[in-house]
């Protein structure tokens, strides 16, 4: 459980481009769920000084139920997001995820978090900024 500061899950393909799963700030579990038998599918770093909490086997009855469950519900809502969702509505639900993130973290890796090119993220936080605007003077 990150204590302070700010992680990333992340993948990596066999082309060498990194996919982010998720990010972790304050009071977020962050873990790669794979099987303790096989190689882990996931990096997870730290972007900035972070002090963690490190759970031993057999003792995650002592995280508080309510942040997995929150985890959870991140997960399976990024999961329908990346199937069904536009750029911009991912973008929106990222904010919304991460409200204390988006300038604690390069342009770069919120493209890679939504699944899309730095080039497409610029256009749709252009093209929501004319939507906000536009909203405002009506």
């Amino acid at each position: 459980m990150v204590k302070s500061g700010l992680l990333r899950s992340y993948t990596i393909d066999n082309k060498g481009k990194e996919h982010i799963l998720m990010f972790a700030p304050e009071d977020w579990i962050i873990t790669d769920n794979t099987p303790p038998e096989q190689p882990g599918e996931l990096y997870i770093d730290a972007l900035e000084d972070s002090e963690i909490i490190i759970l031993e086997k057999g003792k995650e009855d002592k995280i508080d139920l309510q942040k997995i469950l929150n985890r959870l519900n991140a997960l399976q809502k990024r999961i329908v997001m990346m199937m069904s969702a536009t750029a911009i509505e991912r973008y929106e639900y990222f904010i919304h995820t991460y409200p204390n993130v988006t300038q604690r973290i390069p342009q770069l890796m919120i493209a890679s978090y939504l699944g899309i090119t730095p080039e497409a993220l610029s256009k749709v936080k252009s093209n929501r900024k004319k939507s906000i605007k536009n909203l405002n003077l009506d």
